[in-house]
């Protein structure tokens, strides 16, 4: 238990301490108070509650430094698992094997091929695409009077079994665009409109509407990116922006009035003709043009991702022009218009998992190490398990720095 939880191979002097322990616990009380009292010495060491990585005596101050193979596998089995080190990893690396290049790529292709591995889904992709804001979306009852927490939740699984298929098939990580499938529970498949599925059990299924295909056309993305009671191009066109390209535009200034309701006018106004009366005028035009064709483009899907025609008895108009002056028809030619910017998608892509590998904040400091993962991974097709590598296998993941300053 104490290899376990100490993420290393434990001496004699760990097992003296903790068989004190045992041995006190037993005096005052039985076996099991004996084995009680040691558990508890266990998880209240500062080696179960922090993962230490210590200095070498050979690093001088502002040094860079390989940590050694047991931390390596500590930070990789938190980055890939989310939870310490297995016997095979600890054992591994106690035998000095980990540093070797072909050693270390033949762990990572056992470990994500774990069921471990699905905190990569859960944690990274869930943190990265914003999937918790899912659970503060309620859309009005009054209008959508379908929606419920269940069909929520299903929204969210679908995202994670596409992104859990990428990493399961190995797949291009474009496919995240691209995808002409998904996977559906009863509730969602009514939601689509998609026959002969029944219970709770999700089933991958085949997609033939390309404005379906991948993340964008998924509802739960639509419906986070929207307003209780409609769409809100400008929340999608930020999210596709900020979230999927890396661009985030500009902060709005202060005093912006908010968009009017279709209520606010004298006829009852669709959301791009209230769009274009907000735009009229500076500072708003500058950065809503930016924004608003993306998520205009989108406005078939309503406020829960269901397909429609009209917007408050207009037609939709979806057409518009992407910042780069690609036309924009509809939600198939938003994922057409971001694969021609997939360079700009890629290399956010790896900065987020490398700030999640790593637990920190990537900077300026780090982006040789961004573009030499995205150059590699566009050898190996940019399949997912080669930005992963390259991840680990990067100086970033394997070295670190003494900050200690010279006295």
């Amino acid at each position: 238990l104490a290899r376990q939880a100490y993420r290393r191979p434990v001496n004699a002097e760990d097992i003296e301490g903790l068989m004190t322990q045992f041995e006190t616990g037993r005096k005052n009380g039985s076996f099991d108070s004996g084995i009680q009292t040691a558990l508890q010495a266990m998880v209240v060491n500062l080696e179960f509650i922090f993962r230490f990585e210590r200095i070498p005596d050979s690093a001088a101050p502002g040094q860079n430094y390989r940590i050694s193979d047991l931390e390596l596998a500590s930070r990789l089995s938190y980055f890939l698992w989310s939870t310490s080190p297995d016997e095979q990893l600890i054992a591994t690396a106690s035998q000095g094997k980990l540093k070797d290049p072909v050693v270390l790529e033949q762990q990572v292709k056992r470990m994500l091929a774990d069921p471990r591995s699905q905190t990569l889904v859960n944690n990274f992709a869930g943190q990265w695409l914003r999937l918790g804001g899912l659970m503060d979306v309620v859309p009005e009852s009054l209008l959508f009077p379908n929606f419920t927490r269940n069909l929520g939740n299903s929204m969210r699984r679908e995202i994670e079994l596409l992104f859990d298929s990428v990493i399961r098939e190995d797949r291009n990580i474009h496919d995240l665009f691209t995808a002409n499938y998904t996977f559906v529970d009863e509730v969602l498949a009514k939601h689509y409109g998609i026959p002969n599925i029944v219970g709770p059990r999700f089933r991958r299924v085949t997609l033939s509407d390309p404005n379906r295909f991948g993340l964008l056309g998924k509802s739960g993305i639509l419906l986070m990116t929207a307003l209780p009671n409609r769409t809100s191009p400008v929340a999608r066109g930020k999210y596709v922006l900020e979230v999927l390209l890396g661009t985030p535009p500009p902060q709005p200034p202060p005093n912006v009035p908010p968009l009017k309701e279709a209520g606010d006018f004298e006829k009852v106004l669709s959301v791009r003709e209230r769009m274009e009366q907000h735009r009229k005028v500076e500072p708003c035009r500058s950065c809503h043009q930016i924004m608003d064709p993306i998520g205009m483009a989108m406005e078939n899907f309503d406020a829960m991702g269901s397909w429609r025609t009209k917007d408050s008895g207009h037609p939709i108009d979806p057409s518009g022009q992407m910042y780069d002056g690609a036309p924009l028809t509809g939600p198939a030619s938003v994922r057409e218009a971001l694969l021609n910017h997939s360079d700009l998608f890629v290399r956010n892509f790896t900065q987020e998992l490398l700030a999640y590998g790593l637990g920190r904040v990537v900077d300026y400091h780090d982006m040789p190490v961004v573009r030499t993962v995205v150059q590699d991974a566009a050898k190996k097709d940019n399949r997912f398990s080669a930005f992963i590598l390259g991840i680990v296998k990067s100086p970033s993941f394997q070295m670190s720095r003494n900050n200690e300053t010279e006295r």
